[in-house]
């Protein structure tokens, strides 16, 4: 006979000894899958036969257990599995043959598993004293505790999946739904029917937002694994697959045309978003199930980290879900996904369609409550943890509607002429919009932006405050190249501070620092650290500018220069350290330069990654800050970091 064998289950963790073997066969026959193998251990056989519905008789005679069959050979193994197991501290995939009764050993080697046992294995072996805590820390992957965190499809479900496509996985888990291609079907299935569908668009932009929250999952044609509908996902904790190059959408229509097979509106899909594969139809998911062994390793790597972790969270909800998972504050708040909300965004077009300072302040007006409103529930949640709140920074083209239906709309809506809409939408359409009217050039043109965004955060801070909570308020100016552009900023902040202290007769501390994402900020860092008391280094834009690549973009080639060597990792996933990597240490060396105690952290797509986390520890940042559900791996990184330079 020949066999292989587990001295844990692969799967679950579970301490129980396992494996296949067959009769007459040697070598590699167990897993050729020529023949059906049978199981090694007598409760092994059951559990099959119970699956398979098999007869306990009908087990015993045609598919017994090697226990059964050669015991004495099954005591043999059964005491050289946990002899091997006792002497590797470690679960064993284990070959071995039987000739003529003898048995022997080929190869033993630490065998391979899922996220969910990684974990019980650890902290089992931990309990029982074969490792210590250090050990059961750097036991476990960071990056596969994914698979804990989101649900997965059901493995029988997976044997008749027929992948449709392969696009980039950009928010891993599991997601089945009908397909709808524009964000208010989203809304409406869910509101009439109570169904989540997947959201299928071209590329998604932010006026989408409500329809993703409202999907079950986000599939894309174009973009990266940094673009919109990628960030947003991950975000929201939400199965995404982007850059599927091969769809074919057709809006109009309401179908997709992908590899001879067409899709209409309500069509079945399901996505993977840990492997980027698409599947026609609906494939069964199961919820992921955190056990207390998590909760236990999430400790342990609290215990042995120095970089804290914080989140990207710009709602009450996603602040909740990152705090659940043990983040030490918010580390990026983007102020302009509130915009979205309800009737938020008539507010914020007319602020641009305002011909005048007047009419903005006026619409700002409005918005103030809303945002004030946000900022409260966000510093509830995190319970006197740090909060750093981002001033307003994508381009004012992407509050605005680009289709002449939903621009006929607004018209009717404002009771403005339908030319006036149109001609607003011209005027602020950019030739390259990241590079354009947008951060703190915004809040440097119109001051009166600055002004609401402080007011709303600062009398916010002070509600809480109020209440008993204590809360910890970092504003920050996105988008500075230049410490004039700071320095400018900083002036409105603080102007705008003491007024409200002033109608409040009370004062709280607060912070002013930038995010770092334009590679002069970067080697001018120096100058900037007069101004800012912190750096958040936002990584997704200074990648695009160190490397001049669009993140939107760079699936059309990719792929080729992963293949040809030219790049080894897609630097929008795992940062660039000779690159993005060299202007972060030079930045953090100049700004701690000029002011000693510069608190330095970051808060790109990079920050859940765990190499990149090993660097930002290794590059002596503060923190680093990440989705929500990227939070527990960005903690067992930092653990691994402190640990492999202890």
């Amino acid at each position: 006979a020949t066999g292989v064998a587990f001295s844990r289950d692969a799967a679950t963790g579970e301490n129980l000894f396992n494996g296949e073997y067959l009769i007459n066969a040697q070598g590699e026959d167990v897993v050729a899958g020529i023949r059906t193998p049978q199981q090694i251990t007598i409760e092994g056989s059951r559990r099959w036969a119970k699956a398979q519905n098999v007869s306990e008789a009908e087990r015993r005679s045609k598919y017994p257990s090697l226990e059964e069959v050669m015991p004495a050979v099954y005591k043999e193994l059964n005491e050289i599995q946990h002899h091997l197991e006792q002497y590797f501290k470690d679960m064993q995939d284990i070959e071995f043959t039987i000739q003529d009764g003898k048995l022997w050993m080929l190869q033993c080697r630490n065998g391979k598993r899922t996220g969910a046992a990684m974990v019980k294995i650890a902290m089992d072996m931990l309990r029982e004293g074969l490792i210590d805590e250090k050990t059961a820390v750097l036991r476990c992957e960071p990056a596969k505790l994914d698979e804990l965190l989101h649900p997965v499809f059901d493995k029988t479900a997976m044997k008749n999946a027929k992948v449709i496509v392969k696009g980039l996985p950009a928010s891993p888990g599991a997601a089945t739904g009908p397909v709808v291609f524009f964000a208010e079907d989203a809304e409406k299935m869910l509101k009439e029917k109570n169904q989540r569908a997947i959201l299928v668009r071209i590329e998604t932009s932010p006026e989408d937002l409500k329809g993703m929250l409202d999907a079950v999952g986000i599939l894309t044609a174009r973009g990266g694994m940094t673009s919109h509908a990628a960030v947003v996902a991950r975000g929201m904790g939400k199965c995404c697959v982007s850059g599927a190059g091969e769809l074919q959408i057709d809006y109009k229509a309401r179908t997709i045309r992908v590899n001879g097979y067409e899709i209409k509106e309500g069509d079945w899909i399901s996505l993977n978003g840990s492997t980027g594969e698409v599947y026609l139809g609906q494939v069964a998911t199961q919820a992921a199930d955190l056990s207390g062994d998590f909760g236990q390793l999430m400790e342990l790597a609290r215990k042995y980290s120095v970089l804290k972790v914080r989140a990207n969270a710009d709602t009450p909800k996603d602040a909740a879900q990152a705090f659940a998972f043990g983040a030490e504050g918010i580390g990026l708040c983007r102020t302009e996904h509130m915009f979205f909300e309800g009737d938020r965004i008539k507010a914020v077009r007319e602020m641009i369609l305002a011909d005048d300072e007047a009419g903005r302040r006026v619409a700002l007006a409005k918005l103030l409550p809303m945002q004030r409103s946000d900022f409260e529930g966000l510093f509830k949640a995190m319970q006197g943890h740090p909060v750093t709140v981002r001033l307003l920074d994508p381009p004012l083209h992407e509050f605005v509607p680009h289709f002449e239906k939903e621009q006929r709309e607004l018209a009717k809506d404002m009771n403005v002429p339908y030319e006036k809409i149109t001609a607003k939408v011209e005027l602020l359409a950019e030739v390259n919009p990241m590079l354009g009217h947008r951060g703190c050039r915004l809040g440097n043109t119109y001051p009166e932006i600055t002004e609401m965004q402080t007011r709303a955060i600062i009398e916010a801070a002070m509600n809480v405050k109020k209440t008993g909570i204590p809360v910890h308020v970092e504003i920050m100016v996105p988008l500075v190249g230049n410490h004039k552009e700071l320095r400018y900023q900083k002036n409105i902040i603080d102007q705008t501070a003491e007024k409200v202290f002033s109608e409040r007769n009370d004062r709280l501390e607060y912070m002013i620092g930038t995010m770092i994402e334009v590679p002069r900020a970067a080697v001018t860092a120096h100058q900037i650290a007069e101004v800012a008391e912190f750096f958040s280094f936002g990584t997704n834009d200074l990648t695009q500018m160190t490397l001049g690549f669009s993140r939107d973009d760079i699936a059309k080639f990719l792929p080729i220069y992963l293949e040809k060597g030219i790049l080894k990792n897609d630097p929008f996933q795992i940062l660039d350290r000779n690159g993005v990597g060299q202007l972060i240490r030079e930045a953090v060396f100049k700004g701690r330069g000029t002011r000693e105690n510069l608190k330095c952290g970051i808060c790109g797509e990079h920050g859940g990654e765990p190499s990149s986390v090993e660097f930002c520890h290794f590059a002596g940042l503060n923190y680093v800050s990440c989705s929500p559900f990227r939070v527990p791996i960005a903690r067992l990184a930092a653990a691994h970091a402190a640990l492999k330079e202890a």
